[in-house]
């Protein structure tokens, strides 16, 4: 019986959602540390209302996400209080 040369598909590691999504980064403002993800117009399906304005930032729309880095309450709690902000809002605030 032949062998089949078939190409074996490489496992799906989510490196070119993380390259559109963006990279996660930390961040430090007025001394406190925050974790910054961007967040890809494609990827973004939800309406949120950003701090910084108090605008709807409405599903299609590339903004960030912000989290604190540095809070006591421990990872979890950081990221259940994280917030949508429109980019600009973020780089002005």
């Amino acid at each position: 019986m032949p062998r089949a040369n078939r190409r074996r598909r490489e496992p799906d590691d989510g490196s070119f959602d993380r390259l559109l999504s963006g990279w996660k980064r930390t961040e430090v403002r007025r001394g406190v540390s925050w974790t910054v993800q961007p967040v890809s117009a494609s990827a973004a399906q939800k309406t949120y209302t950003c701090p910084g304005c108090g605008r709807d930032v409405t599903p299609g729309t590339a903004h960030l996400v912000a989290w604190r880095a540095d809070g006591v309450l421990g990872d979890a709690a950081d990221l259940a209080a994280r917030r949508h902000w429109h980019t600009t809002c973020w780089r002005i605030g």
